[in-house]
């Protein structure tokens, strides 16, 4: 059999492993240049994720193969987050010299909200992480065994709410769903136990190394790419997928993934649009420095953080937004949340100046020998992200914190994985999306189903 998967992101290629590794005949269509998507970067610069958690996912991927990652250790201190007065919070991964930074009532407060992130996510993992897309039943058996320990009826912003320092600190970790963490249930605190408890992992070389890797395994194995291929149409018929169209021509197959966005796929599909809000999008400052800077991840808090998503919700890009900043060597990623592009409109003007906005409020703050810069905004996200939506669905609400599932209508062979559906988006969730996506369609063929 043979199978098409587009998208050679990190979920397309789990994917593409996965089914060739069942003996299919595989090719890879990919409207970029080079694998990786959103994690490659420009020339070397990531324009996405920089660390990597759970990393059992890609070792048991690799594992498979007999192989691991070479040279992956945990970061510690984590992250070093700095408010406007000064503070100073540098978690790290023993409690002593994480809780020696609080005082008494945070440290409380922290060893408590702590073990709340832990429970929620022990009771999230095996129904909303792990397996496939959970169907009603175990819906149900979640709610009734787990639901009720979730808090169903509260906000993300009620239940952490432990002072001017730690409330921020951990509602910070919504926004890596693409959640305004205002609006998110309070079950999205899971994530902090994520990296809080279990930690983040740097591999030399970054996560392009990891892109690298799993490419080059593919291609060693007989995995067919082809680069620079946009898709313009997927034909359907009676039930199934029959070609997809790119300016190279038709292309046909048994098997179908697509690892795009699934508004994309829908798009080529000439199915309906979801009426989902959506997640926010990213506003980067991709930069090279004139000599190495140490690798460290800082976060540098508004003045006003509830007022920075209030300007986010508004369609505004903000005054003075939370800055994430990334530096490894001769490299750097300052990244700040930005609100998707809106319907067919364009986004606000003003990308180089808000750019330069960007690097004089970081020179103040956190001085960097930069040679060269380029600017990424929504518009430019959205190549790979619907509207610049780097997550998709918005996860507000107790509804909207379901990812979609991996099936698209009544499409039998085909399968939607990625970021934008189940189990959700970051690298370790993309790589089990595609990876066990590509499974269950394997499954399907295997019990008649197709």
């Amino acid at each position: 059999m043979k199978a098409i998967v587009v998208g050679a992101g990190f979920a397309g290629l789990a994917a593409a492993l996965r089914l060739r590794r069942a003996g299919l005949e595989v090719e890879v269509v990919e409207q970029l240049h080079q694998p990786g998507g959103k994690a490659v970067g420009w020339e070397g610069v990531p324009t996405g994720p920089t660390l990597l958690t759970l990393p059992e996912v890609p070792l048991r991927i690799l594992a498979e193969w007999g192989q691991g990652i070479e040279g992956l250790r945990p970061v510690s201190p984590l992250t070093r987050y700095i408010w406007p007065d000064g503070r100073v919070f540098a978690p790290e991964l023993e409690p002593e010299p994480t809780l020696a930074q609080l005082s008494q009532e945070e440290a409380r407060d922290y060893l408590r909200l702590l073990g709340v992130a832990r429970r929620l996510y022990e009771g999230v993992k095996g129904t909303f992480l792990f397996g496939p897309p959970p169907p009603l039943g175990k819906l149900l058996r979640y709610g009734l065994l787990e639901g009720p320990r979730a808090y169903p009826f509260r906000t993300l912003a009620d239940l952490v709410a432990s002072g001017p320092y730690l409330t921020p600190f951990f509602l910070r970790f919504a926004t890596y769903l693409g959640a305004n963490p205002y609006r998110a249930p309070a079950v999205l605190h899971n994530i902090a136990w994520v990296e809080l408890g279990l930690g983040v992992f740097h591999l030399p070389g970054g996560l392009r190394a990891l892109v690298d890797r799993l490419y080059g395994l593919a291609k060693g194995l007989g995995v067919r790419f082809h680069f620079g291929q946009r898709v313009l149409r997927m034909w359907a018929a009676r039930g199934r997928v029959l070609s997809l169209e790119t300016p190279g021509g038709k292309m046909c197959a048994d098997l179908y993934v697509s690892a795009a966005d699934r508004h994309f796929t829908l798009g080529w599909l000439g199915l309906p649009m979801p009426r989902y809000a959506l997640g926010v999008s990213g506003f980067a400052v991709l930069m090279r420095f004139k000599e190495p800077v140490p690798l460290g991840h800082y976060v540098y808090f508004s003045p006003d953080y509830r007022g920075e998503w209030g300007e986010i919700e508004r369609g505004h890009w903000p005054k003075t937004p939370t800055l994430y900043l990334h530096t490894d060597g001769e490299a750097g990623f300052l990244l700040v949340n930005a609100p998707p592009l809106r319907g067919r409109g364009n986004p606000p003007v003003g990308v180089q100046e808000y750019a330069r906005h960007l690097l004089l409020s970081l020179r103040g703050l956190h001085p960097l020998p930069i040679a060269e810069w380029r600017a990424l905004s929504p518009l430019d996200y959205s190549q790979t992200a619907y509207r610049g939506a780097l997550y998709g669905r918005a996860p507000h609400g107790l509804l909207g914190a379901l990812r979609p599932g991996w099936r698209v209508g009544r499409l039998a062979n085909l399968v939607q994985v990625g970021g934008t559906v189940h189990p959700g988006g970051g690298v370790p969730l993309a790589l089990l999306s595609g990876w066990n996506g590509a499974g269950w369609l394997l499954r399907r063929v295997e019990d008649g189903a197709l």
